[in-house]
């Protein structure tokens, strides 16, 4: 029988730690020394194009051990393309692995939060696990605690998942999800973010690891610029959310017109202005829009490979839910004694988000694990 020191053994040497780098200082070489000495069965770290002052750094990292591997971009590609990098040089030469540790080169992942993910991976259940940090302390950089809060919250709203440490870096996964994380865009930091939302889509659970909450100098190695990079990120946060409201904006114009053109064009006749071609003109509108918004949330929005039946039923199912919901929430208030067209705009605001969450996880989400091959 195994003793808690050989399983621990086991999970480190079966594990492998990413680095992704770009100029790095004297804290990386100490930082992998350490690692090899923790135990760790492979370390692979990319260069992401750093200038040749830094190449021997570089140099010193691969004689460290035999079981570090240095990859080499020639000029700075981003964090994504880094990662990615390492991913693929990981699964075509580390068959043998548990699954795959990514961590920073600043300094900020202490090497027993390290050891503490191997010893996740080691569990085996299939998950993205996030080495979450403490904000509320006092020395985090107020400008990382607001970032992150924000992010924190807008996720939540967005995509139904709280996780208190959104931009970690700290991250691991098992073995069989390498072709997964390859496949999502993104080149720079905006990838990780990337990351979370193709996870909530495919149900992949996403499990929040406390961490030590490290920040050396106030974090000012780090090569994350707070504007630019904190735009692209809230891009990619609230990107698909706008798609979202885009489509329901043209979907509506289209009803509309589409109603006024059989209505006045087709039954321009004011004696057979009845209610049935009235009900007609609306069915044909609604229908069309409809299946426009089917067609743009699926290739636009969510972006669905693959068959659209499955999804079709579920959009339909979807769509007779939310009318029952709208219908039961405006009755609900209006037995409370609220106006129905002030219940009804509360109602059905609330439910667009909630559409967009079920479209995004149900309808049009990808199988978990599912891979998606980047360009």
């Amino acid at each position: 029988m195994e003793t808690n020191g050989q399983n621990l053994s086991r999970a480190l040497a079966d594990a492998v730690i990413l680095i992704p780098s770009l100029e790095p200082d004297e804290r990386l070489p100490a930082y992998i020394q350490k690692l090899a000495d923790s135990g760790f069965g492979h370390l692979v770290v990319v260069d992401d194009g750093s200038p040749e002052s830094y190449q021997e750094i570089f140099r010193r990292i691969e004689g460290i051990d035999p079981r570090v591997k240095v990859l080499h971009h020639e000029v700075n590609r981003g964090k994504g393309v880094a990662l990615k990098t390492g991913y693929r040089w990981i699964r075509e030469n580390l068959p043998e692995i548990s699954g795959v540790i990514t961590a920073d080169a600043d300094g900020q992942h202490t090497v027993p939060d390290c050891v503490h993910l191997a010893e996740e991976l080691e569990n085996g259940r299939r998950a993205l696990y996030l080495g979450s940090r403490d904000f509320s302390l006092d020395h985090v950089p107020p400008k990382s605690r607001t970032g992150n809060r924000l992010t924190s919250v807008l996720f939540f709203l967005l995509y139904g998942k709280w996780l208190q440490d959104t931009q970690t870096g700290l991250r691991a996964f098992r073995r069989e999800d390498l072709d997964f994380m390859i496949g999502v865009e993104g080149e720079r930091f905006e990838y990780e973010m990337n990351v979370l939302i193709a996870c909530a889509r495919s149900r992949l659970p996403m499990i929040p690891i406390t961490i030590e909450t490290v920040y050396e100098n106030e974090n000012r190695g780090t090569h994350y610029h707070p504007l630019k990079d904190s735009l692209r990120i809230f891009r990619v946060i609230v990107g698909g959310f706008v798609r979202f409201m885009g489509v329901s904006i043209l979907c509506f114009l289209v009803d509309q017109a589409l109603f006024n053109l059989f209505n006045i064009a087709v039954f321009h006749n004011q004696e057979t202005r009845l209610a049935g071609y009235i009900l007609g003109a609306t069915a044909i509108a609604r229908t069309a829009s409809a299946c426009l918004n089917f067609l743009l949330n699926k290739s636009v929005v969510f972006r669905l490979k693959g068959h659209t039946g499955g999804a079709l039923w579920k959009y339909l199912v979807l769509a007779v839910m939310i009318m029952g919901l709208s219908a039961a929430g405006v009755s609900l208030l209006g037995a409370v004694g609220m106006s129905p067209t002030i219940a009804k705009l509360i109602v059905d605001f609330l439910l667009y988000f909630l559409s967009f969450q079920a479209q995004q996880k149900w309808v049009f989400a990808e199988p978990a694990g599912s891979e998606r091959e980047s360009r």
